[in-house]
């Protein structure tokens, strides 16, 4: 297959080119294009087949659900049986932008969609580039990030054609997304809403809006034996090629452990790699240090990270060190993406153990 690549402006997408796209969806096929968040990979979210085709694609197990994109809340209205209030409330709120709700679906969404689940999770994007395509190809996209499955989320258009290009039929470039870290996602299906997945949208956010929300035990932690609420949740992702091991402690603590780590690996022939944020670059010592941005400019952190974890994939080096990022809005979310690149590998300095999952 010849993937077609294609320049496209952010706020006044060409509307011939778009309709172009538009009709791939409904023949069938697949489309790459930017989000706020991150660039998808969009099928037909009612056709079965399309949706096999995103998992044939990336290579994605068959039991991790897609997420439908539409663009108004009447196309919601189609495909589920019932938007709870706090829903509409958050709806409300953050829609159109990166929130991801997820709702017990109807007739019209198939299986072959919902990972063979009885719920659908659905988001109404705010990328201009995104809305327009929504609209042109049916209304509703099913569309998960567009990268192989388990490689770090893309960013841009480059990162897509690097995973799947010969796979999918068209790739929309509209330049460098701006948050970099894929939405936060909000089950309702349950008798309380829960955060199955952290982003831009904080715990702190929705709070504000429907009250106390709880975070599903799933996300954050090593233990093996809590099991998270969504199957796509238990696969590992966004793992470069070396193995990735996150540091936290104390900054000079974390410096020195990984200094010892990088001389013991230098010594043995192997080359590591640190990622830093811009004040601690200077301090480390290893054969490829790069700089995630300023540790205050969390929004720059998130929107890097993928990026990062990619870029170490052409260094070379056999192992990863990561300072820890606990920002104070999308720390979680930072955090949960790290966490899963590096296996739940992470060592803390302070308390003196290590964990390993």
């Amino acid at each position: 297959m010849n993937t077609k690549v294609v320049k496209v402006d952010r706020e006044h997408p060409d509307r011939e080119l778009i309709e172009c796209a538009g009709e791939i969806l409904k023949q069938g096929g697949l489309v790459a294009f930017p989000t706020e968040t991150v660039y998808g990979l969009g099928g037909d979210g009612l056709n079965a087949s399309s949706s096999e085709k995103i998992y044939a694609a990336k290579g994605r197990p068959s039991d991790n659900p897609l997420i439908i994109h539409i663009a108004d809340m009447e196309s919601l209205e189609r495909i589920v049986r019932e938007v709870p209030e706090e829903a509409r409330k958050l709806a409300n709120a953050y829609w159109p932008g990166p929130l991801t709700m997820i709702f017990q679906k109807n007739e019209n969404v198939p299986y072959e969609t919902t990972g063979g689940l009885e719920s659908v999770a659905v988001r109404m994007p705010s990328h201009p580039v995104a809305r327009a395509l929504i609209m042109s190809g049916g209304g509703y996209i099913a569309a998960p990030s567009a990268n192989t499955s388990g490689r770090p989320s893309p960013t841009c258009a480059e990162h897509v054609e690097e995973d799947l290009s010969g796979r999918i039929d068209m790739i929309l470039d509209g330049g460098e997304v701006e948050i970099g870290l894929e939405s936060t996602i909000v089950d309702f299906t349950s008798e309380k809403p829960v955060i199955l997945r952290p982003g831009y949208i904080s715990q702190e956010m929705i709070g504000k809006v429907i009250g106390e929300v709880e975070m599903d035990k799933g996300l954050l932690i090593t233990d093996s034996t809590v099991k998270p609420k969504a199957p796509g949740m238990k696969y590992r992702h966004y793992a470069p090629k070396a193995g990735l091991t996150i540091v936290q402690g104390s900054a000079k603590a974390v410096k020195d452990y990984i200094n010892s780590q990088c001389r013991s690996l230098e010594k043995n022939g192997q080359r590591a790699g640190v990622i830093s944020t811009d004040e601690n670059q200077k301090f480390y010592q290893a054969a490829v240090v790069k700089s995630i941005g300023r540790r205050e400019d969390e929004e720059g952190i998130a929107r890097h990270l993928f990026g990062i974890l990619r870029a170490f994939d052409e260094e070379d080096v056999d192992c990863i060190y990561s300072e820890a990022f606990d920002t104070p809005q999308m720390g979680q979310a930072i955090m949960n993406r790290l966490l899963k690149a590096a296996g739940h590998h992470i060592i803390y300095l302070e308390e003196q153990k290590e964990e390993s999952k």
